[in-house]
């Protein structure tokens, strides 16, 4: 015993001394991180007080000048507009589409949309744009409501719109969260404003969502209403503190607000501290909005879900219809997002329209994209998001602008070498729009009648509520309320004064700066296999997980005791709440259908009375329909033959627009005595482009197969030549089959007409 003793014992003593040293090496490590995490939050604390002394705190990171200020205007508003200045080596066109970029008003200060090169506002810009942002002050202006908001927004997109006269169309509109549905209202109130809108993560549907994923939208039942918002508004003595809305964003994941977003930054010091500083920035700086405000957006939107029923009205009497926005509509979304998710920011669609032909019968073109994966905040602060889905979505509003009605979904795939067409393509990426109907929105997982049912009856409590609070207790709040009250409750609020108390205006934080100093010259981190380091990412991770535990018990509780509640048969009866009543829709979802179909003999007896360019346009259209969607190249070759032929269609892109939606509707009603007609008039007027250049706009999202192969085959035979039909039909039946290769020389065809065709272009009558 004692010799196998004295064997094991140097091997024993030797890992001891290596545990040992081990040890030592994590406990020195971890010492200097708690310094240097303390400098952190001394930094973090000291940049909160030196972003509250600015004139106007924003966190853009692209220098800007001031265009206009909602404060001069008759109904002053705390917005303001200004003009982002393009960095060094980016250059932008001023005859091209404008963008305003606006961002969301919902607890924290503005600039995230162009916090960083990669955003919305850098992709506009590195796209040639002129660019533009709408943003605000963090005090609002005294009795300003969320109508004079919307009347000082289009004051500023006219303003844009005048900046510009060598632009024909309309600016483009990007609205973040809050901001999206925002313009959209703006959009329907005010339909001539604006072009193509992006709503960007933004809720329109607020009742949507799915069982078990989205709790927040329970909160409105759980506090009983909007009476809440109210109160709290009173406290403020008139003002709400936009932290309460930060704190319940942060509610939404515990782990991640109470244990994950700070250890990231210890267990990653010396790399994480200029990302988490840049991010606490932004999420420090919260802003105010009037009580006036925020029932409004309570009342009318979260608990009422009146904006898609058309029963938000404004001061005018006007009411705000959605379905008179008749710019194209963008929605971009993320199954990451919990607090919009994909159904709430889509499933207003089949709420306004009956059947995919009212959509179609409002010429209302529709286009959404849904991100896998990125979170509520990714949507628009993301760089992998803005380096793909906003880079492709800008680089395309034109097309988008264009596109025939209806409903597209924005399909995103890498860019391949050796693609057709594919150096055309700025980027990584190629975009596609996919032809969509409204079974596709329904296929997201709307609510059911019973769940519509629930969030009636929450509203009509609310409403009650609401009324008590207002008649009986409101007030006695206001007249114990004070300014000063109001203010020092926000000072003391723990979203604040966790910023503060670390800065350094706390006499225990003055040495820190010189101690982290000190660390970082005498730094001695743990070696990455340190297996003390692997026990505490393992505590770490159990943390996370207790707290993703009580999370996931909450949230489902939380649900059962909603569902319980407000769904209790009793309390609907008694409160009228009925299949019928409970999600009334606009009036006349089929609305544009019967006008639409009146307009067929008109359209019948033109549908041959149209230029050679135009019957051209329409047989493009006819061939890309049996494709089911359209390319980016396919634009891009259209431009290059546009400027090929020196203005080709002669028209601005309105008149262009106008044009497609004309041919689209007679292609829909009669598509064959549309088809038949480009024979008639490819006869009596030649054709501005040759057979090759029809077939290159066609391919250029790849070969033509089935159904639009046989569809280009009969307009070739309609081209006018001199050889026999025959021939023709087996020369444009080859067409597609041509190698790849050669794509090169195919562009150096439309870049220099004067130069000869390589041989598999050429012309198909010999």
């Amino acid at each position: 015993m004692v010799s196998a003793y004295s064997a094991t014992s140097p091997g024993a003593a030797a890992a001891t001394a290596h545990s040992g040293s081990d040890l030592a090496a994590y406990l020195v490590d971890a010492a200097q991180r708690n310094v240097l995490m303390l400098d952190v939050l001394r930094r973090r604390g000291d940049n909160y007080l030196d972003h509250l002394a600015m004139a106007a705190p924003n966190v853009l990171g692209f220098d800007f000048e001031i265009v206009m200020s909602g404060r001069s205007l008759p109904r002053p508003v705390n917005y303001g507009l200004v003009r982002i200045i393009a960095p060094e080596g980016v250059v932008t066109d001023e005859s091209s589409r404008p963008f305003i970029v606006v961002d969301p008003r919902a607890g924290h200060g503005p600039g995230i949309g162009g916090m960083k090169p990669d955003s919305e506002i850098g992709a506009a810009l590195a796209a040639g744009h002129p660019c533009y942002f709408i943003g605000f002050l963090p005090d609002p202006v005294r009795g300003q409501t969320i109508e004079d908001v919307g009347c000082a927004e289009a004051a500023f997109i006219e303003a844009v719109t005048r900046r510009h006269p060598g632009y024909s169309g309309k600016p483009c509109v990007i609205g973040n969260c809050q901001a999206g549905w925002a313009v959209l209202g703006l959009a329907a109130a005010r339909p001539e404003l604006m072009g193509p809108i992006m709503a960007a993560g933004a809720p329109l549907a607020y009742w949507n969502g799915k069982d078990g994923l989205n709790p927040m939208r329970y909160s409105g039942g759980m506090l009983g209403g909007s009476w809440l918002t109210s109160l709290t508004g009173d406290l403020g003595a008139g003002i709400f503190d936009g932290a309460y809305l930060v704190q319940n964003f942060e509610n939404l994941n515990p782990a991640n607000t109470w244990w994950s977003k700070l250890y990231d930054v210890w267990s990653k010091v010396d790399t994480e501290a200029d990302r988490f500083l840049s991010f606490e920035k932004w999420w420090g700086g919260h802003v105010l909005l009037n009580r006036e405000e925020i029932e409004f957006i309570v009342e009318q939107l979260f608990v009422g879900n009146k904006l898609t029923k058309g029963d938000v009205t404004l001061s005018s009497g006007k009411r705000i219809d959605l379905r008179e926005v008749t710019s194209p509509i963008v929605v971009f979304c993320s199954w990451g997002d919990n607090i919009t998710p994909p159904q709430q920011a889509l499933g207003w669609i089949t709420d306004l329209y009956g059947s995919d032909l009212a959509l179609i019968a409002a010429e209302q073109t529709i286009v959404y994209s849904i991100h896998p994966q990125a979170g509520h905040l990714g949507v628009f602060v993301s760089s992998s998001v803005a380096k793909k889905e906003h880079t492709e979505l800008t680089e395309n509003m034109d097309l988008i602008d264009i596109l025939p009605p209806g409903l597209w979904q924005a399909v995103i795939t890498p860019r391949e070498p050796g693609q057709d067409y594919a150096d055309l393509v700025t980027g990584n990426n190629i975009l596609r729009f996919e032809a969509r109907s409204l079974d596709d929105i329904r296929a997201l997982g709307l609510n059911t009648a019973e769940d519509d049912r629930r969030f009636a009856t929450v509203a009509k409590v609310s409403e009650i509520n609401a009324s008590f609070y207002k008649t009986w207790l409101r007030p006695f709040v206001q007249a114990a309320a004070t300014a000063p009250a109001a203010e020092l409750e926000r000072r003391l609020n723990p979203l604040r004064s966790q910023f503060e108390i670390f800065s350094h205006n706390n006499p225990f934080m003055r040495g820190v700066s010189g101690w982290a100093e000190l660390v970082r010259e005498h730094r001695r981190p743990a070696a990455p296999d340190n297996p003390f380091l692997a026990w505490q990412e393992i505590i770490s991770q159990n943390i996370v997980a207790s707290l993703d535990l009580f999370r996931d018990i909450r949230d489902s509780t939380t649900e059962l005791v909603f569902k319980q509640i407000y769904g209790a048969p009793g309390l609907q009866a008694g409160l009228g709440v009925t299949d019928e009543t409970a999600r009334p829709q606009p009036a006349d979802r089929e609305r544009g259908v019967a006008a639409l179909e009146a307009g067929r003999s008109d359209l019948a007896q033109r549908v041959g009375r149209v230029s050679a360019k135009i019957a051209i346009l329409r047989a493009v259209m006819y061939v890309l329909a049996a494709r089911g969607g359209i390319d980016e190249r396919i634009f891009a070759v259209l431009r290059r033959l546009h400027g090929k032929h020196q203005k080709l269609d002669g028209m601005t892109l309105q008149q262009f627009k106008l044009n497609v939606r004309e041919q689209f509707f007679m292609l829909r009603f009669d598509g064959e005595a549309a088809v038949a007609a480009i024979a008639t008039v490819l006869q009596t007027e030649p054709p501005h482009i040759s057979l090759e250049e029809f077939h290159d706009i066609l391919t250029a999202a790849g070969p033509l197969e089935g159904e639009a192969l046989a569809r280009f085959e009969r307009i070739g035979r309609m081209f006018p030549a001199p050889s026999p039909a025959r021939e023709l039909h087996e020369t444009a039946s080859n067409l597609h089959r041509l190698p790849s290769q050669t794509a090169v020389q195919e562009r150096a065809v439309l870049d220099t007409p004067s130069k000869a065709a390589p041989r598999r272009r050429s012309s198909p009558r010999k």
